[in-house]
């Protein structure tokens, strides 16, 4: 047994932590991938439906405001916004 002097045990050397690091890979389980890109699958998809509804209902009173962003550049907005979440969804599910 190492007496509480001795620390040799803890001294890394470079290519020890390289070493350490390269078998280090993280890989999580399948069902932690099918719950995370469905979530962010869900989300993508119920933004762009409530934020396309909200528009609609909206419509009127946005084309009579005076702001600079009327209709087009909100769909783009929200359509951003849910492309967005939708890709993290298929990009968890894959990588």
């Amino acid at each position: 047994m190492a007496s509480p002097s001795d620390n040799r045990g803890w001294e890394l050397q470079p290519k020890d932590a390289k070493l350490a690091l390269a078998e280090d890979k993280w890989d999580d389980c399948m069902s932690c991938r099918v719950t995370g890109s469905a979530a962010f699958i869900g989300a993508g998809i119920y933004s762009y439906h409530s934020g396309m509804t909200n528009l609609r209902k909206q419509e009127k009173s946005i084309m009579q405001s005076t702001s600079q962003y009327k209709m087009g550049s909100r769909r783009l907005g929200v359509s951003a916004i849910a492309g967005t979440l939708i890709a993290m969804g298929v990009y968890r599910a894959f990588n």
